[in-house]
């Protein structure tokens, strides 16, 4: 990190440290409280609307270095972070009283912890840029004709400070990525786990289905016993049945199924095809369609009801078109639900 400052977003400083969530929060109040101790100060040597202004400032970038979530943050942000300090300086150390020398260094100091959380958030040569600011109006300030021993404190304070945390989150670094690459490890292996378990999860659903619905027929037919008429025709509309839960999973529901299964009992051709659209579509939109379908194969007595989801993306989402010796029906139902017969 004191060689770059781009950082990794996808697990930075603020994360290895804890600086997200509740304690995130409570950081940020002990960190503004700090800030305005030290600026407090100023009141007693400095006029009140310039000790203000600055505690101002400085509080506000206390702030925004430690809410805005991205990591590295934003350089606009870590701009005004890092020129927050240099700028709240001149307004209290160079209106400094002439007996309030030793009131120059608690801005220095609110800036080096403002300065030290900005590194910790992935912007290290901004806040250098800000360190060298700040001693440079701290010393422009106070050196006068003679050297001020608060000068050079002032100085030196945010130096040795930023130089620290900049040490720290250079040997950080390796632990940072190390971690990273776990935690992108433990999201494969779940997202591996999650798809293996919804797989297990459908092929114990359609066990369960087919056991239920073609159970009966197929230990009849096991057992060699010869079917009827109607076992015939019943084993016909399991098969179809069946089928539609293969290809039109999204589609299967007692409701349709049973529209289905009494449109192809009168000799209507009932194809049910599944092409993925119903993915994210909200449950009122996605029943607009059953409904749809199972109007069209309730009136349905002859030729052939084609149910269709289409893919992701379209204009719509879903078409029944229902095709007869007399007429030709074309039902179209949109992503917003709305619903058009052609």
């Amino acid at each position: 990190m004191a060689h770059s400052d781009v950082s990794d977003s996808r697990f930075g400083l603020g994360d290895l440290l804890g600086l997200r969530g509740g304690a995130g929060w409570l950081f940020l109040v002990i960190l503004e409280a700090t800030i305005a101790l030290y600026m407090y100060k100023n009141f007693d040597g400095v006029p009140f609307w310039s000790a203000l202004a600055g505690m101002a400032l400085m509080l506000a970038a206390g702030a925004l270095v430690m809410v805005v979530p991205v990591d590295p943050l934003p350089v606009p942000v870590a701009l005004f972070a890092a020129a927050a300090g240099p700028a709240s300086a001149a307004l209290t150390v160079m209106s400094l009283s002439p007996g309030g020398q030793s009131h120059s260094v608690w801005t220095a100091y609110a800036s080096s912890y403002v300065l030290s959380v900005l590194v910790l958030r992935g912007r290290v040569r901004i806040a250098w840029m800000g360190v060298a600011a700040i001693a440079a109006v701290v010393a422009v300030a106070r050196l006068g004709p003679q050297l001020e021993a608060s000068a050079v404190v002032g100085s030196i304070v945010p130096i040795g400070t930023v130089a620290a945390i900049t040490v720290f989150a250079a040997i950080m670094r390796p632990m940072q990525r190390s971690l990273r690459l776990l935690r992108e490890e433990a999201m494969l292996r779940a997202a591996a786990e999650a798809t293996m378990s919804a797989a297990d999860n459908e092929r114990t659903r359609q066990l369960t289905r087919l056991d239920r619905v073609a159970g009966p027929i197929l230990e009849r037919i096991a057992d060699g016993v010869e079917l009827t008429v109607s076992e015939r025709e019943e084993s016909r509309l399991l098969e179809a049945e069946l089928r539609d839960g293969l290809r039109a999973p999204q589609l299967v529901t007692d409701e349709l199924s049973c529209a289905a299964r009494g449109a192809r009992s009168r000799g209507v051709e009932v194809v049910l095809l599944d092409d993925g659209g119903f993915t994210g579509v909200p449950e009122w939109v996605r029943k607009r369609v059953i409904d749809a379908a199972t109007r069209e194969l309730d009136a349905a007595n002859m030729g052939t009801v084609t149910v269709r989801v289409l893919p992701l993306g379209r204009r719509l989402l879903a078409t029944v078109l229902a095709t007869g010796l007399d007429h030709d029906q074309r039902t179209e139902i949109d992503t917003d639900g709305k619903v058009t017969v052609a």
